[in-house]
């Protein structure tokens, strides 16, 4: 069993930042990180050129850890607890805006913040430290509620055997726990071969999502950033799973005109401006050296849009093929300890 420490592992390496700051040079003006997480975009933000990057977290902790260094950067760094949804409410006409969605390197390596099955902490993944918990999840909500989080969130075929155990263990004694989580899901599903992923990874991440409202959170937040972004600004933004860079990429195609006619026979769509150009045509991934140098950055992509100076625009969650649940999921109750 790794140990539960209660401190991060190391220093906490961006992801995909070279050829963030590449795609994105030169870089200048004002910034805005919607992921604060430790910092690592905007100090390479701020030593590419920023002028001046608010960094907007819901995480108390990563603005507690960064006043060890900010000092580094007279005033050029600015924080703002909060969601990146509502970016616009905290800047307007923005240079440039970086997203690094999922959950951060620090938030896995602690163990009471309960997001990996790796160490054994309290079965919480609340990214803002309040409000309903996973555990509050796996206590309350019915066999198909589960199901259909684990299905449509985490991508895991098994949701229906994976639910039915969980609905039928908690009966006898709560699941407050990450490894007695991972342990019964691990109970459900065939023994992992080597180089695959641990069976409780697209049910951890199921939960982790729904916990947070992440789809939900990501697509209002393209929105907000499209609002945010002065005409020529840059919207980065990486992802870790194919859900969300699906609907990353379906974003900047609505928004650049890329989409077309879903058959020949459909009548021609009346053309609208366009609110984005593509700086990046298809995804960016790591390099051999990044993959060498961090292995957690396998999964991640970057996309990269141009602001144009045409006004915001409509556009649905379907649009962006946002995954829906099949019925709203109430959030329980955060319940007593």
């Amino acid at each position: 069993m790794t140990s539960d420490r209660t401190e991060p592992t190391g220093p906490h390496v961006p992801v995909l930042l070279r050829p963030l700051l590449a795609a994105v040079a030169p870089v200048c003006g004002r910034w805005l990180d919607g992921t604060f997480g430790a910092g690592g975009y905007s100090r390479g933000l701020l030593e590419q050129g920023a002028d001046h990057v608010i960094g907007v977290d819901r995480d108390p902790l990563a603005f507690k850890m960064a006043q060890d260094w900010i000092g580094d950067y007279d005033g050029r760094l600015t924080f703002q607890q909060g969601v990146f949804s509502r970016m616009d409410d905290y800047a307007q006409d923005l240079d440039g805006v970086v997203l690094d969605l999922g959950v951060s390197s620090m938030q896995l390596d602690l163990a009471e913040r309960g997001f990996s099955f790796m160490r054994d902490g309290p079965l919480d993944m609340r990214m803002s430290q309040s409000g309903p918990s996973a555990a509050d999840l796996v206590a309350e909500l019915d066999e198909a509620a589960l199901a259909d989080i684990l299905f449509m969130f985490g991508e895991e075929r098994a949701s229906h055997r994976i639910a039915r155990a969980i609905v039928k263990a908690r009966a006898e004694a709560p699941i407050t726990t990450t490894l007695q989580l991972a342990e019964l899901i691990e109970s459900c599903l065939p023994r992992a071969k080597p180089g695959q992923s641990h069976p409780a990874t697209r049910s951890f991440q199921g939960l982790r999502i729904a916990v947070n409202a992440e789809y939900e959170e990501l697509f209002q937040g393209l929105l907000a950033a499209e609002r945010a972004l002065k005409p020529g600004g840059l919207l980065a933004v990486v992802t870790f799973h194919s859900i969300e860079d699906r609907m990353v990429k379906r974003f900047f195609q609505h928004r650049a005109g890329k989409t077309g006619r879903a058959n020949r026979y459909a009548p021609e769509q009346v053309e609208t401006p366009s609110q984005f150009t593509l700086v990046t045509r298809k995804a960016v991934g790591p390099d051999d050296q990044e993959l060498a140098d961090n292995p957690r950055s396998r999964s991640a992509r970057l996309r990269v849009g141009r602001r144009t100076d045409a006004a915001p625009g409509e556009i649905s969650a379907k649009d962006v093929g946002m995954p829906q649940l099949k019925a709203q999921v109430k959030a329980p109750t955060k319940r007593k300890r």
